[in-house]
């Protein structure tokens, strides 16, 4: 039988909770020792230690526990547990809080899963934080929340954070922006280039005015500073 597991996360807790799904028992039955404390490095992922620890069945546990194959008892190191034994969108959300805790903030992370994608709402006080200028420091924190939850899934996830229902607020006034300066752009005959976007936000533009009778919209530059340009279509 397996008597002993080592297993890794980015907390204690999680490499426990990881050392108890694989062993298949409760905290109850197992001794916990810590071998390696985690640390953490920018958002948590850019020169972050893991924690390292070794739970072993206790000796009524081990009396319990039924017997397993050959295959089965050696010990299990760092890495060699299934991916599915670890919930991706919990550890995303996990990354959230604790992003917020380092922070000084204290959040509610809600998984919402929808068809094509699984929406992250963040809830609490002064998010303003976290969403940041525009919703660059939103974005920057969406794109490690993927990473941190491809990592745990064997197909691809596309996750949406989202706080204070920033993204549906966002939307309506690049909405209101674009028909704005489309305008302008019918009245003085030139056209219009806008600041910097984000490609989700440059698509907003794009789809707002794709079926405008007058005006036409392009991208021009290289990322991080690709712009919309909103110009006069050509009716010759």
């Amino acid at each position: 039988m397996m008597n002993s597991i080592v297993t890794s996360g980015r907390t204690i807790e999680e490499a426990v909770r990881q050392g108890l799904a694989i062993l298949g028992v409760t905290e109850d039955q197992v001794d916990v020792k810590v071998l390696e404390q985690p640390s953490k490095g920018f958002l948590g992922l850019i020169g972050v230690k893991a924690a390292k620890v070794e739970l072993t069945l206790t000796t009524n546990a081990q009396s319990e526990s039924p017997q397993r194959t050959k295959t089965e008892t050696k010990q299990l190191e760092v890495g060699d547990h299934p991916n599915h034994l670890v919930d991706p969108y919990e550890a995303a959300a996990s990354f959230v809080r604790d992003v917020a805790l380092s922070m000084g903030l204290e959040v509610e992370v809600e998984i919402v899963t929808k068809r094509d994608n699984t929406v992250l709402n963040i809830s609490g006080s002064e998010l303003g934080l976290l969403i940041g200028r525009r919703g660059q420091t939103l974005d920057a924190l969406q794109y490690l929340v993927n990473i941190i939850a491809n990592r745990h899934s064997d197909s691809f996830l596309r996750i949406i954070l989202d706080a204070e229902n920033f993204r549906e607020r966002r939307r309506k006034t690049l909405e209101q922006l674009a028909m704005r300066l489309a305008s302008k752009v019918i009245r003085s005959g030139k056209e219009m280039v806008l600041e910097p976007m984000s490609p989700q936000e440059r698509k907003i533009i794009h789809s707002r005015l794709q079926d405008h009778p007058e005006v036409k919209t392009f991208s021009k530059g290289e990322e991080p500073n690709r712009r919309v340009v909103i110009a006069l279509k050509n009716n010759k």
